[in-house]
């Protein structure tokens, strides 16, 4: 799998940078009154809250807001994201919201500063001197919140007369590269999510397991051109869309379906090898036909769905950086291979 370089052309790289403050301060020895501390090569002291930190909560979900913004839209690229260009206006407008919620919540939270810290030693009697000895000012905290992203394009450097293949533009080259592979496997991290979340052990489903995959859809449309095999899982989902319907819930072979796309998108080989045949001119839904037809596909132990009312939200994303479960399918459709392995 490899990525023209030529589609920087196509591409904004996005770098997002959340600074939250978290009111610790490091602990320290005439904290405590004894002298039977541990040397400091032996160990080393850790560090204490100043104030609550369910008080600062609200930032950290902000930041959550904003990193699944670029993770629906863009793929991660240099430290960041790349985007692309068609869809930065939107993207902006929607991190221009979160930064003016993030400016709004700072500015409640340092009007309260001085009553939350006082909250907090209240609320810890007997450890009143830990916490007052190591306030800070105000103006302080307000220093270490920031919220801001940059927005450029990349261009790879232009190769010298004398330089054969130069070098310059390897680490590059390979960053670009990659960029279906890292699509790819973040299409997979996020369908295992919603394998767990929406799926695994359901008898039935309502409309809204739909939408993580419909935001997969939505990434993947965004990015057709990073790579040649991402338009037809595209197509396999809008298949999948149209075969459920627009009303009620979804149970029986569209379930079996859905859980065997789901399982598809899990497994990246698997997925890329059934885009090549969707290339080659295999019809979407004999794919899915097939998941249908699986036997056996229920779990021998169904979880109750009425908890998939729930709103699939932003803020159930994993967090960037997460691990999730690398563990074979304990239910589910068991995916014909296809002839294709």
């Amino acid at each position: 799998m490899h990525t023209d370089i030529t589609v920087l052309g196509s591409l904004v790289a996005v770098h997002l940078t959340v600074n939250i403050w978290t009111a610790r301060r490091k602990l320290v020895p005439s904290d405590f009154n004894t002298n039977n501390l541990p040397p400091e090569e032996l160990a080393s002291l850790g560090s204490k809250r100043i104030c609550n930190p369910a008080d600062l909560r609200v930032f950290g979900t902000l930041k959550s807001r904003a990193t699944t913004l670029l993770d629906r839209n863009g793929v991660r690229f240099l430290g960041g994201w790349a985007l692309p260009e068609d869809r930065i206006d939107e993207v902006q407008a929607d991190l221009e919201t979160i930064a003016s919620e993030f400016l709004r919540e700072k500015a409640v939270f340092l009007d309260r500063y001085d009553d939350a810290v006082r909250d907090w030693i209240r609320s810890n009697p007997g450890w009143e001197s830990i916490i007052a000895n190591s306030i800070v000012s105000a103006d302080y905290v307000r220093s270490r919140f920031g919220f801001s992203w940059q927005l450029f394009k990349v261009q790879a450097p232009a190769l010298r007369d004398d330089s054969p293949e130069s070098v310059v533009n390897v680490g590059l080259d390979d960053a670009v590269s990659g960029l279906g592979q890292t699509l790819f496997g973040e299409i997979a991290k996020a369908a295992t999510d919603t394998w767990y979340k929406s799926f695994v052990g359901k008898s039935e489903v309502t409309r809204k397991a739909l939408s993580p995959l419909r935001t997969m859809y939505h990434k993947l449309t965004g990015l057709s051109f990073v790579e040649p095999r991402v338009t037809p899982v595209a197509d396999l989902l809008e298949t999948a869309f149209s075969a459920v319907g627009k009303k009620g819930h979804i149970m029986g072979p569209n379930l079996l379906m859905l859980q065997g796309l789901v399982s598809l998108l899990r497994d990246p080989v698997a997925l890329l090898n059934h885009a090549q045949s969707m290339l080659e001119g295999r019809n979407p839904d004999d794919i899915l036909e097939g998941f249908k037809e699986v036997v056996g596909a229920a779990s021998p132990e169904i979880v109750d769905s009425s908890d998939d009312d729930a709103e699939y939200t932003e803020a159930q994303s994993p967090e960037d950086g997460d691990e999730l479960p690398e563990v074979s399918l304990p239910v589910g459709p068991q995916l014909d291979s296809l002839g294709l392995w």
